[in-house]
């Protein structure tokens, strides 16, 4: 049985909007294992945002847990809260977030240098993440001079430079076409399949969904189904 990684209980998330209650999560249960690549599925508004919030350690729940690696996550405070990000979750944003006057390698390498890793070994994680993602060529290239399928393998690599047990991905492809948004998928794909990465991410797209081992379905704030799927 593959070690859990992330267990939700009964979660629910309630914002203010003036003086009006929005519920945006209602009660929500289940855990992720290591190894899954699985994706949040539901329309705009559904709660998917909100909930790979909490688990990220970007946000609190109302009421209910979430923990990690038995940890609960609402325990934590700021400087625990950074560290878990920046060492144990990967986050790859579908705005990309990639530093504009950094080039590729400096936009990967950027949370190597923060966690003060020796020049040689960020070099050499680099260049293995760079030849993973197919970025060889552009590793002189700023953002502005790749294209966005290009932005996000950057993302990508980043994202798994701190070698995090959990990668999650809002909305990866929502700013790309669809050939390239299945190039990405592809890569995502792989990193899960062959260097054992877990991965939680977003999407409303049925192209992308097609790619989960696992199908999460939100409705309203609760979850209508949580399914096995065949990855293609």
């Amino acid at each position: 049985m593959a070690e859990t990684i992330i267990t939700v209980r009964d979660v629910k998330k309630d914002y203010h909007l003036g003086k009006t209650l929005i519920p945006a999560l209602k009660g929500l249960t289940f855990d992720i294992h290591e190894g899954e690549f699985l994706s949040i599925v539901g329309p705009s508004g559904c709660g998917k945002s909100t909930l790979l919030n909490l688990i990220g350690c970007i946000d609190k729940p109302t009421s209910g847990q979430v923990t990690f690696q038995g940890v609960d996550l609402a325990t934590l405070n700021d400087d625990q809260e950074a560290d878990i990000r920046l060492n144990k979750i990967g986050f790859i944003f579908q705005s990309f977030n990639l530093v504009a006057v950094l080039d590729v390698r400096e936009n990967i390498e950027f949370p190597l240098l923060m966690n003060k890793v020796p020049k040689a070994e960020r070099a050499k994680i680099v260049d293995h993440l760079i030849e993973i993602v197919g970025l060889k060529e552009y590793i002189g290239h700023k953002p502005d001079e790749l294209s966005g399928g290009q932005r996000q393998r950057v993302a990508i690599a980043r994202a798994l430079v701190n070698k995090p047990r959990l990668v999650i991905a809002d909305e990866p492809t929502a700013n790309l076409d669809s050939d390239t948004s299945v190039k990405i998928m592809e890569v995502m794909k792989h990193l899960n399949e062959q260097e054992k990465v877990s991965f939680i991410f977003s999407t409303h797209n049925e192209l992308i969904e097609k790619y989960a081992k696992r199908i999460i379905r939100l409705k309203d704030g609760l979850m209508v189904a949580d399914n096995v799927a065949g990855i293609v």
